[in-house]
């Protein structure tokens, strides 16, 4: 289907859009510096020590710095509208990768605006005990107060994250000014009895993670290639410099049980101590204004990527000159209040982090696939080594289980399903994403390493080059090769056109025609079509091109000839294919009789009969892996292999029968070894008499060493099968040993 996009206002903005500064700078940094550092950083120092506390924001602080360099990497390659994260994973890994990231960030971002509202509603009462405040009232007045803001304007919000900003560094200063709460010496390794190093440090982790908070602004920022690398490495910067310092100062003012006891301790050291609870009320408020602006904007790009189902396309809608996504934030806001109700999400909170890690991990992923593979269309002007972003991935992932395995397994299993559910809704996109790069990186070291090797009989197994013609008109051809591929080999669906019929543009939208035909009946397979003055000089002139170096077509499947005058021509073409060491299937169908063999509502057994000829090193061993792979189909498996001989009089049917049985035995087939008598008759008599209950025939054709006995034996075939069920003629290709794909003992 169709992606349905709305399009931005055509009018002129008439101011401009946020700078670096408000768009980015001001919310990533606000959410970096959040409610950890206020209240569990003293906790941290006393578990971890100063060079413990060291090594915890020096590594956090690199994982979060690698993955500001990826989204550098990313926002400097290409103009990251409406969506942020989103916008920038589904642009890059497919619209399914951003949807099934793109659905749980909206949420956790959602969410996360109760979550910061109940906290700050928590702060209060605490800070106020004699005023026996309500909990769930002051939640529901601050949710209300902060979706006002956002509804009215983005710009609204972001300057009342200015005042925001000044209370924190008001309670910064207070605190960095201030006073030590006993004396005390430096300890470098915390407690002896402490937290183990990786707990304290899966606690501290989420204090660095506000990077997207700026980043979810990309659709307002004026310039966002320039707004988004500048603000969000200024606001990494920012924090490490101000977590780095700040376990100096606590090392030094309190001992290690203090400051794992006090949770407030920030606040007995400062100049003035309320100053630390303006900090935390607004680090909770600014966290929770940066949700809200973020999760609507998110929430409009799916809806205008086709992502939500149809019925929800209206949350796509932007209101005024700046396109705002007002309905995404009323949505967002009654998405916020009912979680406010609900009260205690400390259950989903551990998931709603791995949603925000997994974003940062598939962001690492695109930046590294990207610069891997560095296309031509991916030239970024902030450039960053990919080895640098797979780092970054693997950090997160490493992290997102030292903080909650089990989190980390539901978050991946949500993410898995709702990759798969945007996957069958089978969306079109207007964009190219790396996908295609991947695979053709992966093409091209696989046809290096293909064409270093000489064909091996340990994993043979047909490659169809199918000449169909117009595929309505003989189906069963693709019917067939799809049958005996199994979705495991490949399968060339090809015809030749006159010459002059068409050119090369609308030769290609035809075979795109007929790729889509084929895909909306379940066939996997590749189109080539080419132009010839001559059918059969065309098919020859394809077998003979058509590959991409040692991977090409081994098995060549065609309908049968019907009309006379084109016999000679069409035995000669199977000749010459057979010469090109091709093995050369022809399918004869008898549209007479009453059943199709592909009819599955064919209530009585399936049988195939294998007529055996050639001995096991000529057409029988190729009609044996034939009839082999068609029973393994599971649309045959209740059938039955037959395999016959035909012998002169009864004398030889005992040694023939052992002979025929040891060999099913030894080839490990499922098939029944049947001997037939001739008693005087022909071969011809034999066959109809015989298989004329079967489904399917397999016959060898004789090799064609001189053209006019093969046309005469090839005629012979068709007279012998005209009143017989679907026939299969098997010619098999010269100087392969087929013996050794069967493993005959």
């Amino acid at each position: 289907m169709k992606l349905p996009f709305f399009s931005k206002p055509t009018l002129k903005d008439p101011t401009p859009g946020l700078g670096t500064f408000g768009g980015v700078y001001t919310p990533s940094i606000l959410t970096i510096l959040g409610v950890i550092m206020y209240l569990r950083f003293g906790w941290v120092v006393g578990n971890a020590g100063l060079i413990g506390t060291a090594l915890i924001v020096i590594l956090a602080n690199a994982i979060t710095f690698l993955t500001a360099l990826s989204v550098c990497a990313i926002a400097t390659d290409r103009v990251v509208r409406t969506g942020g994260a989103y916008y920038m994973i589904s642009r890059s890994l497919g619209v399914e990768t951003g949807g099934a990231v793109g659905i749980p960030l909206y949420f956790a971002q959602a969410l996360s605006v109760a979550l910061y509202t109940i906290g700050f509603a928590e702060s209060v009462v605490t800070a106020f005990p004699q005023y026996n405040l309500n909990q769930l009232y002051i939640a529901l007045i601050v949710t209300v107060g902060v979706g006002i803001l956002a509804f009215a304007s983005a710009d609204i919000a972001i300057k009342a994250q200015y005042f925001i900003m000044g209370a924190i560094i008001l309670s910064l200063l207070s605190f960095y000014f201030g006073h030590p709460v006993e004396e005390t010496s430096i300890e470098l390794w915390g407690v002896t009895d402490k937290e183990p190093f990786w707990t304290v440090f899966a606690v501290f982790f989420p204090a660095v993670t506000g990077i997207m908070a700026g980043v979810n602004m990309s659709g307002d920022l004026r310039d966002p290639i320039k707004a988004l690398p500048t603000g969000t490495l200024a606001a990494v910067g920012t924090g490490f410099v101000i977590y780095i310092t700040l376990p100096l100062f606590l090392a030094m003012r309190a001992d290690t049980s203090t400051l794992i006891a006090e949770p407030f301790i920030m606040e007995k050291m400062a100049v003035w101590g309320p100053a630390i609870s303006l900090g935390v009320w607004g680090a909770t408020l600014s966290s929770a204004i940066g949700s809200i602006l973020g999760a609507p904007r998110i929430l409009q790009a799916l809806a205008r990527d086709g992502i939500l189902p149809p019925w929800m396309r209206f949350l796509g809608q932007g209101s005024g000159f700046k396109d705002e996504p007002r309905i995404g934030t009323l949505v967002t806001f009654t998405v916020a209040i009912a979680a406010v109700f609900i009260g205690d999400l400390n259950l989903i909170a551990p998931v709603l982090t791995m949603f925000f890690l997994t974003t940062y991990l598939v962001l690492n992923i695109s930046a590294g696939l990207e610069g891997l593979l560095n296309s031509p269309s991916f030239r970024p002007s902030f450039r960053v080594h990919w080895a640098l972003s797979w780092l970054g991935a693997i950090g997160c992932l490493g992290v997102m289980f030292l903080i909650d395995p089990v989190a980390t397994c539901v978050a991946g299993i949500v993410v898995i399903a709702i990759y798969f559910w945007v996957r069958q809704r089978e969306l079109m996109v207007t964009w190219g994403d790396v996908r295609r790069g991947i695979w053709m990186a992966l093409l091209r070291m696989a046809v290096l390493q293909m064409d270093r090797q000489t064909d091996d009989t340990k994993n043979w197994r047909p490659q169809f080059l199918v000449l169909s013609g117009a595929p309505r008109k003989r189906w069963p051809l693709i019917q067939l090769a799809q049958a005996l591929t199994h979705n495991r080999g490949l399968i060339t669906v090809s015809s030749v056109l006159p010459e002059g019929s068409r050119d090369v543009a609308s030769q290609a939208v035809l075979e795109r025609r007929i790729r889509d035909y084929l895909e909306r009946h379940g066939v996997e397979a590749l189109v080539r079509l080419i132009t010839a003055p001559d059918p059969f000089d065309g098919a020859e002139r394809l077998v003979e091109t058509y590959g991409l170096g040692s991977i090409v077509p081994n098995t060549i499947l065609l309908g049968d000839s019907q009309q006379m005058i084109h016999r000679d021509r069409y035995c000669q073409m199977i000749a010459n294919l057979y010469k090109a060491k091709r093995n050369v299937i022809v399918l004869r169908e008898n549209p007479n009789l009453p059943y199709d063999p592909w009819n599955e509502s064919k209530s009585r057994r399936f049988r195939i009969d294998v007529w055996w000829s050639g001995g096991i090193q000529g057409n029988g061993s190729l009609m044996l892996i034939l009839a082999y792979l068609l029973h393994s189909n599971p649309k045959w498996q209740k059938g039955e292999i037959h395999l016959k001989l035909v012998v002169m009089d009864e004398s030889a049917v005992s040694e023939a029968q052992n002979n025929l049985d040891k060999l099913v035995e030894d080839l490990r087939i499922d098939a029944v070894s049947e001997i037939i008598v001739a008693d005087g008759r022909t071969f011809a008599t034999i066959l109809k008499q015989s298989s004329k209950g079967a489904d399917f025939i397999f016959l060898g054709m004789p090799s064609p060493t001189e053209d006019k006995l093969f046309v005469t034996n090839y005629e012979k075939l068709q007279q012998w099968t005209q009143d017989l069920p679907t026939t299969v003629f098997v010619l098999a290709a010269s100087e392969f040993n087929f013996q050794e794909v069967l493993g005959e003992n």
